[in-house]
C-alpha cells in the first residue's frame, strides 16, 4: 500500500523563487555563501554551515547544493577543513543534483555526485568524494578522504562495498526525487 501524500505546512517553510523549500526551524549559517539549485528541500532542525569558509575578502560559495535534493531532519552539512602549511582552512563542498540525505546524518564531504542516496544516521568524513549513482546505507561511516565509486552500495563502520547498483539507477533516483518533491510537498 502506498503512503498518502504528506501535506506540508506552508507556514513552516520559506519558499524561494526557484522552488526551494527551507524549514523556518532549520539553522542556515552564512546564507550568502550557500547556493541552492532549485526544488531542494531542507527539513526542520537541519544545520547548513555556510559561515565556515576560508579567511579573506569577498564572498565565496562554501556549500553548493543542486536541484531536487532533500536534506532530512536534524542532518548537519558543513564544509571540510584541514590544516595545511600551518594554516587552518575550510574548503568548499559541492552536492550535485538528485541527492537524498537521510535524517540525523553528518556530511563533511568535499563532493557528492548526482543520484546519490545517503541513509539515516550516516557520517560522511572530511574530504570524502562520493561519485554519481551511489547508495550509502543507514548508519554507515564513510572515513575521511574515501572515494566511493559510481554504482556502488556502501555500508557499515567503516563503510565498505556491500553491493553494486544497476546502470538504470540514475533514472530510478531521478524519478524518485521528482515524485517525492511533487507528491510529498503538496500545499495545505
Amino acid at each position: 500500500m502506498e503512503d498518502p501524500p504528506c501535506v506540508y505546512d506552508r507556514s513552516e517553510y520559506i519558499e524561494t523563487d526557484t522552488g526551494n523549500k527551507v524549514s523556518r526551524y532549520s539553522v542556515i549559517c552564512g546564507s550568502q555563501n550557500i547556493v541552492l539549485g532549485g526544488k531542494t528541500v531542507i527539513q526542520r532542525d537541519c544545520m547548513v554551515r555556510g559561515d565556515l569558509r576560508r579567511t579573506g575578502a569577498g564572498h565565496a560559495v562554501v556549500v553548493a547544493i543542486g536541484r531536487y535534493c532533500f536534506l532530512g531532519e536534524r542532518c548537519v552539512v558543513r564544509p571540510p577543513c584541514k590544516t595545511y602549511k600551518g594554516q587552518f582552512n575550510y574548503y568548499p563542498m559541492k552536492i550535485a543534483d538528485h541527492v537524498f540525505i537521510g535524517e540525523d546524518s553528518v556530511i563533511e564531504a568535499a563532493q557528492i555526485g548526482s543520484y546519490v542516496h545517503i541513509g539515516k544516521n550516516c557520517i560522511i568524513g572530511r574530504f570524502a568524494i562520493i561519485k554519481d549513482c551511489c547508495r550509502i546505507l543507514d548508519g554507515a561511516v564513510v572515513p575521511p578522504n574515501a572515494v566511493i565509486p559510481s554504482f556502488s552500495v556502501y555500508g557499515g563502520n567503516p563503510a565498505r562495498l556491500v553491493d553494486e547498483l544497476p546502470e538504470s539507477i540514475q533514472e530510478v533516483y531521478e524519478q524518485h526525487s521528482k515524485e517525492f518533491f511533487e507528491e510529498k510537498f503538496v500545499l495545505a
